[in-house]
């Protein structure tokens, strides 16, 4: 069992990663304020891990809600579900709300939560890989609206992340290789030591071999807990994690949300954004070839460019109407700006069209 340390003051926690951590194997409870919790899990993640994890929670009074699965529920409609959940079962301050499930689960249950009585309690469990390495660390809930994705939500963090890799164990081989697309991001934006490490460890990766898998994770969330200690609401630096997320939602946002898995979108859009980059076009091929090896896309779908633009104009690292994407300077070193090539750009979004 390792444990990362998401450094904020106060609102400081733990990253705890490990095997069989479910089944009663750690003492989730310690961290339930006032001995009340809802578990907000989803249809497919609930038959699997909600009796896996009620032994963790001995002595609370545990009352669970299993919402629709899919990017697709990820709305105001389906926070309603939980905080109504939460009224009916006259649920207090002291209640605490915890997240069974994806980065789906995890965002909507965690804004369930910053939003019920102005605040309550909040842990994460999360079984996919891509909540694990990213959407479960940092504090970030939230919903899409129809005209863009996580435009309403809150900074609300978690008092533990519980990381249980033997979850990935029943989880289809598409959504693991999404996941990989946020491992490759970390790489790829602040760590070129662990980029090369991906680049040799990927098979291994993909066939879950438990020791490189825990090390991944670890990396990951080691990467991105520095990240967010140094920039909690990303009014800086941490806009670097969002490398590939503007074209990403974008895509995600014009094809439909769900179509294209977030890990997917993001994936294609690492691509287009290294190709915006200033960088020699080796560490380009170097990216590509490391997100194909991944089995994810590295071209993006057929779409307009008034679209993309459109779309784009809603990410939320515009600034006074200006684009600005998350680039790299060279492989491990990024940032946020609005300084790229117009027309490398109108090409980017024209050969996708």
């Amino acid at each position: 069992m390792k444990t990362v340390n998401v450094d904020l003051g106060e609102r400081s926690y733990p990253i705890v990663i490990g095997r069989s951590l479910l089944d009663g194997n750690f003492d989730l409870a310690e961290y339930v304020q006032g001995g009340d919790c809802l578990v907000v899990s989803n249809d497919t993640v609930a038959p699997l891990y909600l009796k896996k994890l009620t032994p963790n929670l001995r002595g609370c009074d545990v009352s669970s809600i299993s919402i629709p699965d899919g990017e697709a529920f990820k709305t105001l409609e389906t926070v309603q579900m939980i905080l109504d959940q939460l009224v009916n079962s006259g649920a207090n301050r002291d209640t605490t709300v915890i997240a069974l499930g994806g980065g789906v689960v995890g965002d909507i249950a965690g804004f369930a939560a910053a939003c019920y009585m102005r605040g309550v309690a909040f842990l994460q469990v999360p079984t996919t890989l891509l909540a694990q390495v990213d959407s479960s660390v940092g504090g970030k809930t939230g919903v899409n609206h129809e005209k863009g994705k996580n435009l309403v939500g809150a900074f609300h963090q978690p008092g533990i992340v519980l990381i249980d890799t033997d979850t990935l164990n029943t989880l289809p081989p598409r959504e693991f290789r999404a996941g990989l697309a946020e491992v490759i991001k970390y790489g790829a934006i602040c760590d070129a030591t662990f980029f090369a490490w991906l680049e040799s460890n990927m098979a291994a990766l993909l066939d879950k071999n438990p020791e490189t898998l825990a090390h991944a994770i670890q990396r990951s969330c080691e990467l991105k807990a520095a990240v967010v200690a140094e920039d909690e609401r990303e009014s800086g630096r941490r806009a670097i994690l969002n490398f590939g997320h503007t074209f990403g939602h974008a895509i995600e946002h014009c094809m439909g949300y769900g179509e294209w898995l977030h890990g997917e979108a993001v994936a294609a859009g690492m691509v287009m954004a290294a190709e915006l980059s200033d960088i020699p076009a080796r560490d380009s091929e170097r990216l590509r070839k490391l997100i194909a090896a991944a089995g994810l896309p590295t071209e993006a779908p057929p779409i307009s460019s008034e679209r993309w633009l459109h779309a784009m104009g809603m990410d939320k690292k515009v600034q006074q109407k200006q684009l600005r994407f998350v680039l790299m300077r060279s492989l491990g070193d990024a940032w946020a700006t609005a300084e790229f090539d117009r027309a490398t750009l109108d090409a980017l979004i024209g050969a996708a069209g």
